[in-house]
């Protein structure tokens, strides 16, 4: 990773950061700008500046957030939660997304739609102005083999992700299988994304098309930010 897109990252990931208050309850998001939001959360923390309450959406957010010394609880605790932050893989100019190259997109979805806020940070090269990129499948381990052959009939060319230190597939911090699927220029993102998850046995897919109304877009520069 370059140090540009390194700064970009940073940048993003701090200003989000600067969005939280005392005494929120703060969704963190799973993925490397994350991380930097959550670095300089931390720091706030550490210096008494506020007093905060984590959900992580993962078990590798969690666990980066204890050795940050965050302070963590769930969903079950606060069903409300004031901010969410969060990274994408891409960000359309409407504010569509696809997330879930962490495997994380269904407990992402979850905090999604409990905040009251949804930021999501990015670098630039995650801005498009058509959604493309590969779409994350959640599919429970009894039904992969029915949801491959139902995206094929959606247009896609769906492939189990495969674990890169272990053999067979990447399974989820819920016990499923993430499916990888291509379906090139996506032309109808929410259709896309209402058919994909009315599939049976699919959990949840990585398309976001919901939550406009509330979603900031941070797009980090070597320099500075954008908002959008």
């Amino acid at each position: 990773m370059s140090d540009t897109v390194v700064n970009a990252k940073k940048n993003a990931g701090y200003y989000a950061a600067g969005l939280v208050a005392d005494d929120m309850v703060v969704g963190l998001g799973t993925g490397s700008t994350v991380l930097y939001t959550m670095e300089k959360l931390a720091e706030r923390i550490k210096s008494g500046e506020i007093n905060i309450l984590g959900i992580p959406t993962s078990i590798q957010t969690a666990m980066r957030a204890r050795k940050l010394g965050i302070p963590l609880t769930t969903l079950d605790e606060y069903p409300d939660v004031d901010i969410a932050i969060d990274g994408a893989d891409q960000v359309d100019p409407a504010f569509n997304l696809i997330k879930g190259r962490g495997a994380a997109q269904t407990r992402e979805r979850c905090l999604a739609e409990c905040a009251k806020r949804f930021v999501v940070v990015v670098d630039g090269s995650k801005i498009t102005q058509k959604l493309s990129g590969t779409v994350p499948v959640e599919v429970i381990p009894f039904a992969m083999t029915l949801v491959c052959e139902r995206l094929k009939a959606l247009g896609g060319n769906p492939n189990p992700r495969e674990g890169a230190k272990k053999d067979g597939p990447v399974i989820t911090d819920n016990g499923n299988i993430e499916i990888d699927c291509e379906f090139g220029d996506i032309d109808d993102p929410k259709a896309l994304q209402t058919a994909i998850n009315n599939l049976p046995g699919v959990v949840s897919c990585g398309i976001f098309t919901e939550f406009k109304e509330k979603t900031v877009v941070v797009v980090g520069t070597e320099s500075g930010i954008e908002i959008l």
